[in-house]
């Protein structure tokens, strides 16, 4: 496991709710929380919005942080993550917001403080991309979608 220390600013709309935390030992990713009003924000069926979470962050340089669903949202409420996974630069200083889409027949209401999402920080690498006159060559070759089988 890599550990890196993440600086989180918490803003004046969310200073009552708790920092994103891991929900257990083994958890890859923080639980990021809605920082919406008290009265919710109703995402209509087929719909999307966007989130606020209410913090800012410092993800340090060789790292970004990747915003995914909650496999609960999307299991119980058909409510997920639109560009999923996010990213998020280690040189964005914004508040982190989630774009939700509401692939279910019914509205969906995102609730103060409800977790909406994971951000996992991660390692980047830096690919050094150099033109050639041709590819090595491989036993998949040229197959696209579905080549490999199933």
């Amino acid at each position: 496991m890599i550990e890196t220390g993440i600086e989180i600013l918490k803003l004046a709309h969310a200073s009552d709710l708790p920092l994103p935390a891991y929900q257990s030992k083994g958890a890859a990713g923080l639980d990021l929380l809605a920082a919406v009003p008290e009265d919710g924000v109703t995402i209509d069926a087929g719909a999307t919005a966007t989130v606020p979470t209410g913090i800012s962050i410092a993800i340090p340089q060789g790292f970004e942080g990747q915003v995914r669903p909650r496999s609960g949202l999307a299991a119980r409420h058909a409510v997920t993550v639109l560009n999923a996974p996010g990213t998020i630069d280690a040189d964005y200083r914004g508040e982190i917001c989630v774009l939700l889409i509401n692939h279910s027949r019914e509205s969906f209401i995102v609730t103060r403080g409800m977790r909406i999402a994971q951000l996992v920080i991660a390692p980047v690498v830096y690919a050094q991309i150099r033109t050639v006159d041709r590819l090595t060559e491989t036993k998949r070759g040229t197959g696209g979608f579905g080549s490999t089988g199933n």
